[in-house]
């Protein structure tokens, strides 16, 4: 991959995101939730931004990193294994800003089902077929295993099946697909999910403060996700064991109500909040419970 371009200097903000496939949607839909809205072009490659100077670039999410590397965009919502994969090629470019919480998945080794599995050194002289060769080969160098890597672009299932390979390293969701072709998983090489990537240093323009509101708008999105505002009333007495029952809840706003020793409380729990939970908060002396949904939230 050449040098990074020298960025110029612009006021609004790019960022990429896939046209097609499994992230493409989820990606617009949050930042539709950060208030971001567009004005998409004819030819659906490009969305000008409307209510904030932020554009959509619709693409391949393999181009995304390459993209964010040569500076025609300045974000992007790729898959991890996407960006440290390319990452390899040109170090430094480009990171991870934040994980993004959907698009979960995972780089898997995966043997024929038939093959008894001992541990990593069993893959020493095989042939592994794979379409992360820099992610594959990194890790089998900090392993200090010898194995052939079989670079393919698609289809790498199917491989031992035809004789190209003895095992496969690819990325895994529900592992349907393995089973399909009787491969079963027997290592994850990496965890991966959506992320925001964008530049290892900062624009120096009037990008930063506009990546700076995204990435606050972001949070606040992120942490509403299963968020719920719990609203109740309960004797003084009743509140270190009710508090203990809400360990993922934000510190509660308590107030007195009325000069006497019952209290009004709110909290922000994150997590489901079922039946269950509302039960034994009321066993505990909870009165009045109610349970409000989060529109927004911003710290």
């Amino acid at each position: 991959m050449s040098p990074p371009a020298v960025r110029a200097v612009r006021e609004r903000l790019r960022i990429a995101i896939q046209k097609s496939g499994r992230l493409g949607e989820p990606a617009r839909a949050l930042l539709a939730a950060c208030g971001l809205s567009w004005r998409e072009s004819r030819d659906r490659l490009f969305c000008h931004g409307e209510s904030l100077p932020v554009d959509l670039l619709l693409v391949r999410d393999d181009d995304i990193p390459g993209l964010i590397a040569s500076g025609a965009c300045d974000l992007g919502i790729v898959g991890r294994n996407v960006l440290l994969e390319q990452a390899a090629a040109a170090p430094g470019h480009y990171r991870e800003w934040r994980a993004l919480g959907f698009g979960g998945c995972r780089l898997d080794i995966a043997v024929p089902e038939d093959r008894a599995w001992e541990g990593p050194a069993q893959l020493a002289g095989l042939r592994i077929a794979t379409s992360y060769p820099a992610l594959l080969g990194g890790w089998l160098r900090e392993q200090g295993i010898d194995a052939e890597i079989v670079a393919l672009s698609g289809s790498v299932e199917i491989a031992p099946r035809l004789g190209q390979a003895d095992a496969v390293c690819d990325l895994v969701s529900s592992g349907a697909t393995l089973a399909a072709n009787q491969l079963r998983p027997v290592l994850t090489l990496l965890q991966s999910e959506a992320v925001l990537a964008g530049p290892a240093t900062a624009f120096g323009d009037a990008r930063d403060e506009l990546a700076q509101l995204l990435q606050r708008r972001l949070d606040g999105v992120m942490r509403l996700k299963d968020s719920k505002l719990l609203l109740f009333q309960a004797q003084r007495t009743a509140l270190p064991g009710l508090l203990a029952l809400l360990p993922d809840a934000e510190p509660p706003t308590v107030l007195q109500v009325d000069g006497a020793d019952t209290l009004a409380l709110q909290a922000l729990c994150h997590g489901a909040m079922t039946w269950q939970h509302l039960e034994a908060l009321k066993h505990a002396g909870a009165r009045g419970l109610m349970v409000v949904p989060v529109e927004r939230m911003l710290a």
